[in-house]
C-alpha cells in the first residue's frame, strides 16, 4: 500500500531474503501477476536477465521511503544502485504509472 496517496500496490508480496532467494527473485517466472510484487531485501539495485516481461521496482529506504524508481524496465537490463536504498519491490509493469507513485511516497508492507 502506497501510504502517501492510499493506492494499492500489491495485495500479495513474497519475500526475498536470503542469499538463494535474493538470487533467483523473478528469472525464470512466466509472469508477474497483477496484484503481486516481490520483496528483496537487502538490495539495492536489480536486473532483469532471465526474464520474459517488464516490471516496474520500487526502491525503498528502512523507513519504507521511495528513493529511487524504474518503470517498465524490459528484459536483460541492469537496474542503477541506489545507494539510500535498503530494499527495492518489484511489481507488474504500470503499477506506478497507474497507482500514481512517486519518490518520495512512503508504503507499507503487511
Amino acid at each position: 500500500m502506497n501510504l502517501t496517496n492510499g493506492a494499492e500496490l500489491a495485495n500479495y508480496v513474497s519475500t526475498a531474503d536470503t542469499f538463494f532467494k535474493r538470487l533467483k527473485g523473478l528469472m525464470f517466472s512466466k509472469s508477474l501477476p497483477a496484484g503481486h510484487g516481490l520483496l528483496i531485501q537487502p538490495c539495492q539495485s536489480i536486473h532483469t536477465f532471465f526474464m520474459k516481461y517488464s516490471i516496474d521496482v520500487l526502491y525503498l529506504s528502512k523507513d519504507l521511503e521511495i528513493v529511487g524508481l524504474d518503470e517498465t524496465v524490459q528484459p536483460a537490463k541492469v537496474g542503477k544502485i541506489r545507494k539510500k536504498a535498503y530494499s527495492v519491490l518489484e511489481l507488474p509493469a504500470g503499477t506506478i504509472q497507474k497507482t500514481e507513485t512517486k519518490i518520495g511516497n512512503y508504503v507499507t508492507i503487511k
